[in-house]
């Protein structure tokens, strides 16, 4: 059975949104301003804890990284991180589309 998960989060007037799609085959996707910046596909159902790496597109332009890892919880899977800036941020999940 294919799961999803999305997580989103807006900092510093910019939308950083990560996409699960895991099955047979797990897609990860990382979008900034709405925007594909990084993505990772494996066979199985992932392999975690995950980091995908893009940056905000300011002057001079900022590096970001998401990290996804496992939680061991049954309702809430997955955990996603936002670091940037020397910050570490936790990005709610939304209902994934």
């Amino acid at each position: 059975m294919r799961q999803r998960y999305s997580f989103h989060l807006d900092r510093a007037g910019h939308s950083v949104t990560v996409n699960v799609r895991s099955g047979w085959i797990t897609e990860t996707e990382l979008l900034v301003d709405g925007k594909e910046c990084a993505f990772h596909r494996v066979h199985g159902h992932g392999v975690y804890p995950l980091t995908l790496a893009a940056q905000l597109a300011v002057e001079p332009p900022l590096p970001l990284a998401v990290r996804l890892e496992r939680t061991g919880a049954a309702e809430h899977p997955l955990a996603c991180v936002l670091e940037v800036d020397g910050a570490e941020l936790a990005m709610p999940e939304h209902a994934a589309r």
